[in-house]
């Protein structure tokens, strides 16, 4: 609907005379705008996301008091579906709406009728003035940004009547919590109580108050505009930077490839602080979908929690409060390296993947091309390196401007010599969070350094006490291990869940987990072998405390069993440990029951004078040892290992029967009979054989079998 002609200014003295000649010169031309939605009112305006359906604007000039034609346009909303709440308010319905015009149609509208108001009253500039902030940085700018929209410079500033209220009259309630009613009753304003037609009686109340200040003492009235920032500004953080935990956000469900511009846009109309986007990184170094945000004032921040679960795309996105310590560990750096790569300012940042380690500056500026030159040369580039200076296969470019950065992303999943090289947006807070990924103490020590004693005993002992987890995903953590044993998980002895670790501190795929007891170990494998976990079917097998410190301090896992850690004696401390010793096994009374003694070699293989020892974590004794294939994962992991003698009792308790060389006996029946050694010993490959041959795998079977009828069981000492 077109309202009419503004009329012209009645007749007498000239406003522009007059303002020319007023001693105090007062702000320009104010186009008073209110806006509805069809969804939520009031402080709640924008937060659920629902289309612009209402403007209604009035010009008020301030040095001669005179205003223009009221205006009101409804606006075609593309869920017609209103509120409740919003229906009752403005009786409008959805045949109404669905007839109006399209926002970018009323926006131009609204230029064109508000340029020939201000004409009229005296002309010059004009600034908008609305009640709050939520329309302009909660409704008009998030709409036009997801419906690619270029609002007018006009939009990215204006004056909030409410803090303009609370500077005149400071004793009253805070500014966020004042209303166009509470003002005018502050006032002592008459309102017109007949005025039923939505949005016109707020702007004439708005228009009344704003005469009534005028009259008063003006000081800093209507003089520091609120600005939207139209450009999100990149920039280094510093881990000296203090962050006020009232502007920080985290954002949650973010696309993988989002960059930081994404993000910036999410929260158009609201002002995010210099180089305040840090997307989070996982343990790989990959984006994890969650991002850092820290804006210029609580007020912000607030307001960027009303946007929990908007979209981005097709994704609502989750935000929630964090803390300035949090911002900072993520988008801080120390680095003068850093600091002097990012002082450059308006640059687009890409980060390189995938390397050769023999790559340099000119390889990768060839890669790159002349179509897409970086800023700088090779001054552009930094080059990401472990500690001891080797290459880790990443690096950032800078390029001055988004068409150079589009090109260079075409050379996406490209070629340079024999690997194909990824290409992302990235952010300075990211350049700072790989830097000091790396730049921190690594993984695997490149020297011998001692071990710090663990806070909690590891139980002696080859009982098989504890289940072994093979084939979990990567991305599993604790949380997932314990529901996935469920209610097994109740049987986990304190410390008790140890992730193994690859050399590069990845996760491997495996898990120990000690339970309270064998019989606990033995129902968590029946109840869980290859039971799903994240579309992955994980084996759930027990095995020993002596077994699972194999691993843990360093055993590699081969086919043929699983080998000693990587240490020699030498490394010991103290150095008085001069031979490896054998450790003995007890086997369980009620195991070794099962099997009669005729069952068993009869020549067992018994050192002369044999001195007992078992794995036992000792505080006293520490080991030195360079990790080469499996790190355990602190603080849940043991790190020291101790060699302790085993106590008299444990030996005096096992029957005479039982083997005194190391190892486990294992009977296994239903062996096919075509089975040979390879077989056998591919369903042990988790676990060591007790000599370093295969002679302890014995054939027990009936005496008139000849060599061509393989036995169909066996005994695995």
């Amino acid at each position: 609907m077109t309202p009419p002609p503004p009329q012209p200014p009645p007749s007498g003295p000239n406003p522009a005379a007059d303002s020319a000649a007023d001693p105090r010169p007062g702000p320009g031309p104010l186009v008073v705008l209110f806006g509805a939605t069809a969804g939520a009112l009031g402080q709640d305006l924008g937060s659920d996301e629902t289309d612009l359906i209402l403007l209604v604007w009035q010009v008020v000039e301030p040095r001669s008091r005179q205003v223009g034609t009221l205006h009101k346009s409804l606006v075609r909303a593309e869920a017609a579906a209103l509120s409740p709440q919003c229906r009752e308010a403005s009786g409008l319905s959805a045949d109404s709406l669905a007839r109006a015009e399209p926002l970018d149609k009323v926006l131009q509208q609204f230029s064109q009728l508000v340029s020939g108001d201000v004409a009229l009253l005296g002309g010059g500039p004009y600034m908008l003035c609305t009640d709050g902030q939520q329309l302009l940085r909660q409704v008009l700018h998030p709409e036009a940004s997801r419906k690619n929209l270029a609002l007018p410079d006009t939009f990215f500033s204006f004056y909030d009547l409410r803090r303009e209220f609370h500077v005149q009259h400071p004793s009253t309630r805070p500014a966020r919590d004042l209303t166009v009613a509470t003002m005018a009753q502050d006032l002592g304003l008459e309102t017109d109580a007949t005025e039923d037609d939505f949005g016109v009686w707020e702007v004439k109340t708005m228009v009344a108050v704003i005469l009534h200040l005028l009259d008063g003492p003006r000081g800093q009235l209507f003089s520091k505009p609120e600005v939207v920032k139209q450009k999100y500004e990149t920039g280094p953080c510093s881990k000296a930077d203090v962050v006020d935990s009232e502007t920080v956000v985290r954002a949650r469900g973010l696309p993988w490839q989002s960059s930081d511009q994404d993000v910036a846009r999410f929260f158009t109309g609201l002002n995010i602080a210099r180089g305040g986007v840090a997307l989070c990184l996982n343990a790989q170094g990959r984006r994890n979908g969650e991002a850092l945000i820290r804006f210029v004032d609580s007020e912000q921040r607030d307001l960027a929690l009303q946007r929990h679960k908007h979209h981005m795309g097709v994704r609502y996105i989750e935000v929630y409060k964090a803390t300035g310590e949090e911002f900072v560990k993520i988008a801080g750096g120390t680095s003068l390296e850093v600091a002097r790569f990012l002082s450059r300012e308006d640059q687009v940042i890409l980060r390189l993947r995938g390397l050769p380690f023999s790559a340099g500056p000119a390889d990768v500026l060839g890669f790159l091309g002349p179509e897409c030159p970086v800023t700088g040369g090779a001054d552009g580039l930094l080059f990401v390196r472990h500690p001891d200076g080797r290459p880790t296969g990443d690096a950032f470019a800078l390029f001055a401007c988004e068409e150079l950065a589009q090109a260079a992303l075409r050379r996406h999943k490209g070629t340079l010599g024999k690997r194909y090289i990824e290409l992302f947006r990235s952010t300075a807070a990211e350049v700072q969070q790989v830097l000091n990924r790396y730049a921190s103490s690594p993984l695997l020590p490149t020297l011998t350094a001692p071990l710090l004693p663990i806070p909690f005993p590891l139980a002696a002992g080859t009982g098989r006490d504890c289940v072994r987890l093979r084939g979990l995903p990567y991305t599993a953590t604790i949380e997932d291990i314990l529901s996935f044993l469920g209610e097994a998980a109740a049987d986990i002895r304190p410390h008790g869940v140890h992730m193994v670790l690859n050399q590069q501190g990845r996760p491997s795929g495996d898990a120990f987990i000690q339970m309270t007891s064998a019989e606990r170990a033995l129902a968590a494998a029946q109840r869980c072998h290859k039971k799903a976990m994240k579309e992955r079917y994980v084996e759930v097998v027990p095995c020993s405390t002596e077994e699972m410190s194999h691993v843990l301090m360093g055993g590699t896992l081969g086919r043929s069993g699983m080998s000693p850690p990587p240490c020699k004696l030498p490394c010991l401390s103290p150095p008085t440990y001069a031979t490896f010793q054998a450790t003995p096994t007890l086997i369980p009374t009620e195991t070794a029951a099962l099997y009669p003694s005729s069952a068993l070699l009869p020549a067992a293989r018994v050192p002369a004078a044999p001195t007992p020892v078992a794995y036992y974590p000792g505080p006293a004794t520490q080991l030195y040892m360079n990790y080469t294939a499996y790190y355990p994962s602190p603080p849940v992991s043991p790190t020291t290992v101790g060699y302790l003698t085993t106590p008299p009792a444990a030996l005096a308790s096992a029957p005479t029967s039982v083997l005194s060389q190391p190892g486990a006996l294992v009977r296994m029946q239903g062996v096919p009979y075509t089975a040979g050694m390879k077989d056998l010993l591919s369903i042990f490959q988790a676990y060591q054989l007790a000599p370093d041959d295969y002679t302890s795998l014995m054939p027990v079977g009936d005496p008139p079998r000849t060599v061509l009828q393989a036995s169909k069981e066996w005994v695995c000492l």
